[in-house]
């Protein structure tokens, strides 16, 4: 293969060695052409003639099966099976034994090598192992441009390379492009086949140990622990790292005469070809977690750490999914975008990426296998669009789009001094919504008037320990310190459901999202609650502290909270501890058993705010994170808005101070039917003030409450068309 001689004359040569060593009376090379046609590059014992002219559809024939499925087939008597596609052309009429096996590469096939005899014989396992190693090496030659020169691999398909088109769904806005990082890209091995099996063997062997053992550390909350991870998931790592059948499949693939890289590559494209046709979604699941596996093995062979990689200037982060803690270790700078197969808009993972301001779209199937490292993409978090390998017209006409975005948050940037005070006079609240160090910049970048929600759930979730007090106390100080005379308001960590830390065990539960999770886990566990209030009380010692706890369903649950921090402040008093100059302590309305109890939770707090994103999650029986479901619901819709309404006047009528958190206060169209319902108060993504004041300024308060009143009656499912009517009639900034 590493001769001088042409590429015909050396695939040539390839099938008639393979079919001597494999007493093989047939052996043919198939390959993808870019139309997805399998041709025939080379034969021994079919008519040469053939070579070249004999071409088969995807699916059609035997061979078209074999790479359909991604998986070898073996068949004693070949023309009886229903696939079976007759070529007269290739003289195969005499020949009834067959096996092919698929030339792999990234979980698709790009080719195909078939063995024949004339007798009605059945191929055995280790003939099975044989062909499946030499297309693994192959397949990697054939990339590689080892075998075919670059001339010959111009219409071979070894990676899609044509553009497309994929509609996701738009996690977080904005626009970029750029060169393709794979998150976790695996690690190519260099070598295929072993000089020396037995110590092949023993580097499988110290790997595996190596895994395990990292594995293990990660359980026990020692060093090298990976943030943001269930515990379950690292449960079921350490079950796939002590799977028999996975180890036996290592172990036999090094001994076919692979290096053990090129064995953990193999068994990692078998399971992916094979789980990736499977319609379960448990069980694709579990291709994942094979993944990972294989990936951390082999960098473990390749003695590489995680967070080293170099990255482009202009990186297209692309993933499978990631956590809170993944998405942070890659330096903000040359991250310009984000392209994930799974997640949902309201994962960690996306509002990170809004918070960083990283465009993102998410729910992009099969997206990962379809791009190969250093392809050009474009990330649409306008349209929820991504484009792989762009036309130049695309590049050009995105490139003109990011310069009226650009000029865009120039106007942004000149109104933020500009006080939100509508048309007629009503002055508006504008606050922010943060949870990382980042966000502490967009404070000031935003001319937002404060914190309104400062998610303290993120140290935890990026941390490899349960934060100490002193860490908890400094970055709660660093907040208040950067936030100065502007309020912020803390909520109490929100963990539980789809936020699980891996060092803190919890129990599996069926329905995380209406399990023991925010307030009831902190309740169930009060010295996890207690430290963290220990540590706010600290930070704002002889300064305005706000604290409100998440998800309350009952006036117990907030009466037991608050019992807490009256028994912290007690506890600070009697050691001579400094403590806050004014106290606040509110509620988050986010369960819809509230709504029938305002009257006994409002004069306890000294002020409530609306988690708009599970509020309605929980009154339309709709998991936001599940996109089969997640739209079944428009938050503008009658039900919705009469709800926010009941809250904002029973709230008027008390005095309690009320602000809306979630996303709806970060999107103009959303936050324009929040003001006309009567909320002085909004708190926003650092990407949405700038939007939601333009919208603020351009409104006429008085008329908008009219044209809305009319519309809150209406029997319709939404009443997003009306409103954006309304707004348009009123010469709304939308």
């Amino acid at each position: 293969m590493a001769g001088a001689a042409p590429a015909q004359e050396r695939l040539d040569t390839v099938v008639k060695i393979i079919a001597q060593s494999m007493v093989a009376e047939v052996c043919s090379i198939y390959l993808r052409r870019a139309s997805g046609d399998l041709e025939l590059f080379a034969t021994q014992g079919l008519k040469p003639e053939a070579v070249h002219n004999t071409r088969l559809r995807p699916g059609e024939g035997l061979v078209g099966e074999v790479a359909r499925s991604a998986a070898p087939i073996s068949l004693s008597d070949a023309p009886t099976h229903p696939s079976f596609s007759y070529r007269p052309e290739t003289g195969e009429d005499p020949y009834h034994a067959f096996l092919g096996a698929p030339l792999l590469r990234g979980g698709r096939a790009i080719g195909v090598l078939v063995v024949q005899n004339r007798s009605e014989r059945r191929y055995d396992d280790e003939e099975v192992e044989d062909i499946q190693t030499i297309a693994m090496v192959l397949a990697e030659t054939v990339a590689s441009g080892e075998l075919l020169g670059q001339e010959e691999l111009r219409d071979i398909e070894v990676a899609p390379h044509r553009p497309e088109r994929l509609k996701g769904q738009r996690f977080a806005e904005g626009l970029a492009y750029g060169h393709v990082v794979l998150h976790e890209a695996p690690v190519a091995p260099e070598n295929l086949l072993a000089e020396n099996q037995q110590v092949e063997e023993i580097r499988l062997r110290e790997a595996l140990i190596a895994l395990k053992a990292n594995i293990d550390g990660m359980l026990e909350g020692g060093a090298g622990k990976l943030g943001g991870q269930s515990f379950e998931v690292l449960e079921t790592y350490r079950m796939f790292a002590d799977d028999r059948g996975w180890n036996r499949s290592l172990e036999e693939a090094v001994r076919t005469g692979l290096t053990a890289e090129a064995a953990v590559d193999r068994v990692r494209t078998e399971h992916r070809a094979r789980f990736a046709k499977a319609r379960d979604p448990y069980i694709k699941e579990r291709l994942h977690d094979f993944e990972d596996l294989a990936n951390r093995l082999l960098r473990v062979l390749a003695g590489d750490r995680p967070g080293e990689r170099d990255l482009p200037d202009d990186a297209i982060l692309v993933a499978r999914n990631l956590g809170p803690a993944d998405l942070l270790e890659y330096p903000r700078h040359k991250l310009k975008g984000l392209l994930l197969e799974e997640g949902s808009a309201a994962s960690h993972a996306a509002i990170v990426a809004r918070a960083l301001q990283i465009p993102c779209v998410g729910r992009l199937m099969g997206v990962r296998d379809r791009l190969s490292e250093n392809d050009v993409v474009i990330v649409d978090g306008e349209t929820g669009e991504a484009y792989l390998r762009p036309r130049p017209d695309m590049l050009s006409a995105v490139q003109s789009r990011m310069e009226v975005r650009s000029q865009r948050q120039a106007e942004f940037a000149k109104l933020r001094d500009t006080p939100a005070v509508t048309k007629d006079g009503q002055r508006i609240t504008l606050l922010t919504n943060a949870g990382l160090a980042v966000d502490l910049e967009n404070l000031h970048a935003t001319g937002a008037e404060g914190i309104g929600l400062f998610r303290t759930e993120f140290q935890f979730m990026v941390s490899e320990e349960l934060p100490r007090l002193d860490s908890q106390t400094a970055l709660y100080r660093l907040v208040l310190d950067t936030a100065g005379e502007r309020p912020v308001t803390f909520r109490t960590l929100d963990i539980g459901g789809d936020k699980v830390l891996p060092y803190l065990e919890t129990e599996r539960e069926e329905n995380p999202a209406l399990g023991r999770r925010a307030i009831r886990l902190g309740l169930d566990r009060p010295a996890l609650l207690r430290l963290q209030i220990r540590a706010l009380l600290a930070a704002a010692a002889g300064r305005e502290l706000r604290v409100m706890f998440p998800m309350i369903a009952t006036v117990d649950e907030y009466r037991a909270a608050r019992e807490l921090v009256d028994h912290e402040c007690e506890w600070a008093r009697r050691r001579g501890r400094a403590l806050p100059a004014m106290l606040r302590v509110g509620a988050m309305i986010e369960c819809p058993s509230l709504l029938w109890h305002l009257d006994a939770l409002l004069p306890l707090t000294d002020f409530v705010s609306i988690g708009s994103n599970d509020l309605f999650q929980y009154m339309f029986a709709a998991d936001r994170t599940n996109p089969l479901v997640s739209d079944r619901y428009d938050p503008l819709s009658p039900p919705a808005l009469r709800a926010l309404a009941e809250i904002q006047k029973k709230c008027a009528d008390t005095g309690t101070p009320v602000s809306v958190c979630g996303e709806l206060a970060g999107r103009p169209l959303e936050a324009f039917a929040l003001l006309t319902l009567g909320f002085t108060r909004l708190s926003a993504p650092a990407g949405g003030v700038g939007p939601v004041k333009r919208m603020i300024l351009s409104t006429d308060l008085t008329a908008a409450r009219r044209g809305m009143a009319a519309l809150l009656g209406s029997s319709s499912a939404s009443i997003r068309g009306e409103l954006e009517t309304l707004a348009r009639k009123l010469n709304v900034a939308i």
